[in-house]
């Protein structure tokens, strides 16, 4: 790389690609930039049009850089990392001094990161509740205890002050392997396991790259033990032979890696309708499907995951709670029409 860097202003920078330049644009750029800035970051000012090559702007991430490219980049000015509170819409399902329990949408993020810096959960949240939620997770996690995937919905708890974060978390960490904490979800997957009810016991560890998961070999270096309890609820456009189109599996987690249930049911051949990452192999089979399903499940464009349960103690009076909370409309629509094949 020859001469990358000449300073046009203090927000816009002109790189030019040297001879051995090559690869995609945002990871070329995430290395010339010396690591100032992550390539998840860069993904989304590429996409907002933030950058141009050779004077046209490219919104493309994967666009190749080749040798001698002028690539243009206007960074925007240092984002403020204590998240503010945002008046976005919260569905409640418990609140007291300690705790507030809530249901989140998909699409929502949980909390501040690299491209989502507004928006989440934690804006809302303390929008919603001021300066009482607990700070032992950080300034961007303020009272965050657990995560959903952002096109995951379902019941989440956060804590208001540091003695319920620190309890919340120690049941959280101990997977209700002491304790009540149980926490099950609903998922639309594609086809029936051979076993309507059964136990994935498969360590997960990274995928590649920083956000996706497969299943590891225990002697992997970065392996972790990960369960997953499942059972067969609604079985849709059964044949037979036993065999079907799609099934509603309630999964109940012993450990929670990062997507765990996503994963897991893609390893024992059942990834879930809708999801980009582990079940893109399956699209077709919507195909297979009447036209009326056929045309929801390809609408449907996020995994067909909902946290639908969550019980924990108490962190101050000791008593356990259970929260549910039903299936959105998008999935609810979803589970309507295979139902209808039956």
């Amino acid at each position: 790389m020859s001469d990358p860097f000449k300073q046009a202003d203090d927000t816009r920078k002109v790189l030019t690609a040297g001879e051995d330049a090559a690869g995609r644009l945002d990871a070329w750029l995430a290395d010339a930039l010396g690591g100032e800035y992550s390539r998840s970051r860069l993904k989304a000012l590429i996409e907002q049009g933030a950058v141009l090559v050779n004077g046209t702007a490219v919104t493309e991430p994967k666009r190749k850089v080749h040798p001698g490219d002028a690539i243009a980049i206007t960074l925007p000015e240092p984002e403020d990392p204590e998240p503010q509170g945002e008046d976005i819409p919260l569905e409640v399902l418990y609140e007291d001094d300690d705790l507030i329990v809530v249901v989140k949408p998909a699409g929502l993020v949980v909390h501040p990161g690299a491209g989502n810096w507004t928006g989440t959960l934690v804006n809302a949240l303390i929008h919603h509740c001021g300066t009482s939620l607990s700070g032992i997770g950080g300034v961007r996690r303020p009272g965050i205890v657990h995560r959903l995937d952002k096109e995951t919905s379902g019941v989440m708890v956060a804590a208001k002050n540091d003695a319920a974060h620190r309890h919340l978390s120690a049941q959280f960490a101990d997977h209700g392997r002491s304790g009540p904490l149980e926490r099950t979800y609903q998922a639309v997957v594609w086809g029936r396991p051979k076993q309507l009810r059964g136990t994935i016991d498969a360590p997960l560890g990274r995928a590649g790259d920083r956000t996706k998961r497969a299943v590891k070999r225990e002697e992997s270096e970065d392996a972790r033990e990960a369960i997953t309890h499942y059972e067969v609820i609604e079985r849709y456009g059964e044949k037979p032979d036993a065999t079907c189109l799609a099934s509603l599996v309630e999964c109940e987690l012993e450990t929670g890696r990062t997507h765990q249930i996503r994963v897991h049911m893609a390893h024992i051949g059942h990834p879930l309708i809708g999801d980009p990452e582990y079940g893109a192999a399956f699209k077709t089979k919507a195909n297979l499907l009447p036209d009326a399903a056929r045309a929801v499940v390809n609408g449907f464009h996020r995994q067909a995951l909902h946290a639908f349960m969550l019980q924990f103690e108490h962190p101050i009076t000791g008593e356990v709670m259970r929260f549910e909370a039903p299936a959105p409309k998008d999935l609810e629509a979803l589970l309507a029409t295979l139902r209808a094949m039956n």
